[in-house]
């Protein structure tokens, strides 16, 4: 009887033929995102302009870039400045003559240290990336197993506590945990012990005349990266066990479980790879927020990027520095968003990309 329900082994034939049309189908898939992709990014300008237009209004209608050439007083010279930044210009011509201007690489310099406002954001951009980078990187291994741990003993002792904990973490302010991260493994082991240095740094991320990824650059990103990864750690947990046990409870994992497949199977192949879709979405819409929103992390250790150029900038009012930090800001939205999207059809082939 166990011999007559084996299935019997298709014809070579066939298997070349399947193994063919899997091929064309991945083709096909991959086109179809190359398409949507595209069309993304296309509907996406648009929008870009749109915002960057609001903002670059709001900027020029609230700081104004003679504001030092004001206080000399010399009429000559507000006229002849005014003149060539196109200040004497209606706004539209104006946006229009810097977005030409940003696009061919000439987005001005600064009027609060004098350097290129590309230079300072490429290298404040670079500074946030690694930092948001090793951030990201861990918070998503941590809940992702804490998150199945908890789906797979739901109500259980352990998921009580990893669910208070993390609700702590939520109500947590980043503000307040960076400075007690500080407190805890910077100060108060080099005072309670009497060392030279402390474990752990707390400001920038290299130490003077240091440079590379070496044992000076991780003791300076420890802190920082804690302070971040607590609260993505306790909201992206709480999604990943809510997208587990939606995944775990769904149709195909139980009919799974009625044929037999070995529960292990169901859990890592099944239910794990069907709860990353929403949870990759997720984690993409994060880190875009992340690119520019590290204010308080980066003005509590020190680190010069992209939130602590925004807030310098917004405080001198530097509008050659804030109009281009806005477009890239927006630009790494636009990016992120589709990238969570196209991982979304990757993980799960049901969804149609149109």
């Amino acid at each position: 009887m166990t011999e007559a329900l084996r299935v019997a082994p298709a014809p070579e034939g066939r298997h070349s033929e399947g193994r063919g049309a899997q091929g064309r189908g991945r083709v096909g898939r991959s086109r179809q995102m190359l398409r949507y992709a595209v069309r993304r990014l296309a509907y996406s300008v648009p929008v870009v302009l749109v915002a960057s237009f609001v903002f670059f209004w709001a900027v020029r209608s609230t700081f104004d870039p003679l504001t030092k050439l004001r206080q000399a007083r010399d009429p000559g010279v507000l006229a002849r400045e005014s003149a060539r930044l196109g200040l004497d210009r209606p706004v539209l011509e104006q946006y229009g003559l810097w977005m030409k201007a940003f696009v061919t690489g000439d987005w001005g310099v600064s009027t609060r240290t004098g350097d290129r406002a590309q230079a300072m954001i490429g290298s404040a951009l670079g500074t946030t990336l690694q930092l948001v980078g090793w951030a990201v990187l861990f918070a998503v291994v941590v809940a992702l197993a804490i998150g199945t741990y908890s789906a797979a003993r739901q109500y259980s002792a352990g998921d009580h506590l990893l669910t208070g904990l993390s609700y702590l973490g939520v109500a947590m302010p980043a503000f307040w945990l960076g400075l007690l991260l500080i407190q805890v493994f910077a100060i108060w082991p080099r005072e309670q012990f009497g060392l030279e240095q402390p474990p752990l740094y707390f400001v920038g991320l290299h130490s003077p005349g240091m440079s590379g990824v070496n044992a000076d650059y991780f003791r300076h990103l420890v802190l920082p990266v804690m302070t971040l990864t607590v609260g993505l750690i306790a909201s992206w947990s709480r999604f990943s066990r809510a997208s587990m046990l939606e995944a775990l409870n769904s149709d195909y994992v139980k009919t799974a479980r009625a044929k037999g497949v070995p529960p292990r199977r169901i859990f890592l192949r099944h239910a794990l790879r069907n709860s990353l879709a929403p949870f990759i979405t997720v984690v993409a819409a994060d880190t875009a927020l992340l690119i520019g929103g590290l204010v308080v992390t980066e003005q509590i250790f020190a680190i010069s990027g992209m939130g602590r150029l925004f807030l310098d900038s917004l405080l001198a009012g530097d509008v050659y520095v804030l109009l281009p930090w806005m477009l890239i800001v927006a630009l790494a939205m636009v990016l992120f968003n589709l990238a969570a999207d196209l991982g979304y059809a990757l993980l799960d082939p049901r969804v149609t990309l149109r």
